[in-house]
């Protein structure tokens, strides 16, 4: 209901518009077309964080005729002002006007969001930011795609699964491996049975951040370095703190993310977790590498399965009967007959996603939950986050999935949240 409402009070104030700006011509662009719906039918977004990930939702949604980008949000002047640009320039060119002024560029995403005409945000900003925005948009009712890992913390996470959950809100996590089929394929031949009883599951993906320094440099000109800091401790400005490149810069800084434990293990721990039907639940026990017994990062679940840290190209499953292993692009079983038979009725057929965009845009008109709903984001993300507790304090760790806490240890609880720095809060 609160879309349809939405839907109908945009269509006459646009219409309105029309007509006082120009009663006797109706463009084709606003009656829609074959690959795009009319104005009054397309859903309006904010784009939060443009920078690497973020650029490429930004211009895949830009290409999107089911879509209307409304506004931008990023700390960078030159980055909101050149994405504003390539709206409205995109626009111009699609109205054949050869002029449109409407997308609006906000510093503070704040001011995205306080607005009633968008109804969906795209957030890609750096991790220690994604759960003040996000619940910032579950509280202004607007449904919600957010980069993985989903949050810095796992206390962070549980707060966003719950205003998504009060305020009826779409959330997809940007896990996009779960809109792939050779994952999904993957994972059903484990689901069904093909590899006999699954024993171990072997995960390739790097370490956890850590406190790093760096000396200070000038803020650039059009950075509102405060802003970009957020929640987190204040720091001086240097280029490679706040550097978005996967080798390096702010996801590899404690402060900010997880590191590769967090960025890459939202993905293929989030494989794991799928292929073990733990999206609801999660392990029961971590244990870092002691130089002795443990060789590597290990989980243990509750029936008995085994997960380590390393040792496969992706995820590696390994049962009675078989392995299966699989990454972007990438699938190989032994035997290889094992992949040979697409999934059956009779098997376990998991969720198929269209895309992993296109799959929240759809539900966003059906009010389903998408293939990687907050829920599965969170429940991903705090394997991660458990992993690098334990490595971070080097000792093992008992975790009670139902419940949500660490067992019996006071100080590695303490990780499961950090403090934020003022103004900034979720309550």
């Amino acid at each position: 209901m609160r879309k349809s409402v939405h839907v109908t009070r945009r269509a006459f104030l646009r219409g309105a518009a029309a007509a006082l700006a120009a009663p006797y011509v109706i463009t084709s662009t606003a009656l829609g077309a074959a690959d795009r719906p009319a104005a009054s039918e397309r859903l309006t977004l904010g784009h939060i964080g443009i920078g690497n990930q973020g650029r490429g939702h930004f211009g895949a949604m830009l290409g999107n005729g089911a879509v209307q980008i409304l506004a931008v949000s990023d700390v960078k002047q030159e980055v909101r002002q050149t994405c504003q640009k390539a709206v409205d320039d995109r626009y111009a060119q699609e109205r054949e006007s050869g002029r449109y002024q409407g997308c609006a560029a906000y510093n503070d995403f704040r001011e995205l969001m306080a607005r009633p005409d968008i109804d969906a945000v795209i957030i890609a900003v750096p991790d220690h930011w994604h759960a003040l925005v996000a619940v910032a948009a579950a509280k202004a009712g607007k449904d919600i795609y957010c980069e993985k890992p989903l949050s810095l913390t796992v206390r962070q996470a549980r707060a966003m699964v719950t205003a998504a959950r009060r305020f009826g809100v779409v959330f997809q996590t940007g896990s996009q491996q779960r809109s792939s089929q050779e994952f999904r394929f993957a994972c059903e031949m484990v689901r069904s049975g093909r590899i006999g009883d699954l024993k171990t599951v072997n995960v390739g993906i790097g370490g956890p951040s850590s406190e790093k320094q760096f000396p200070e440099e000038p803020v650039p000109p059009g950075l509102d370095w405060d802003m970009w800091l957020g929640p987190a401790p204040w720091a001086p400005y240097n280029s490679e703190r706040c550097s978005g490149d996967y080798g390096g810069g702010w996801r590899h800084v404690r402060d900010y993310s997880g590191g590769p434990m967090t960025d890459w293990g939202a993905h293929h721990f989030d494989i794991a977790q799928w292929a073990l039907g733990m999206d609801a639940s999660g392990p029961v026990e971590i244990a870092p590498p002691d130089g002795r017994d443990v060789k590597t990062l290990t989980y243990k679940y509750a029936n008995g399965i085994v997960m380590y840290h390393g040792g496969a190209n992706g995820v590696l499953f390994t049962g009675t009967k078989g392995r299966v292993e699989v990454n972007r692009g990438y699938l190989k079983t032994w035997p290889d007959e094992l992949m040979q038979t697409p999934t059956r009725p009779d098997e376990v057929n998991l969720y198929k996603s269209p895309g992993h965009h296109q799959d929240w845009l759809a539900c966003i008109k059906t009010r389903r939950r998408p293939i990687c709903d907050v829920e599965i984001g969170c429940r991903s993300v705090t394997v991660c986050h458990l992993g690098n507790i334990a490595s971070w304090l080097g000792r093992p760790l008992k975790w009670d999935p139902a419940r949500e806490e660490i067992v019996g240890d006071p100080e590695a609880a303490r990780w499961l949240d950090r403090p934020m720095r003022a103004p900034w809060t979720l309550t």
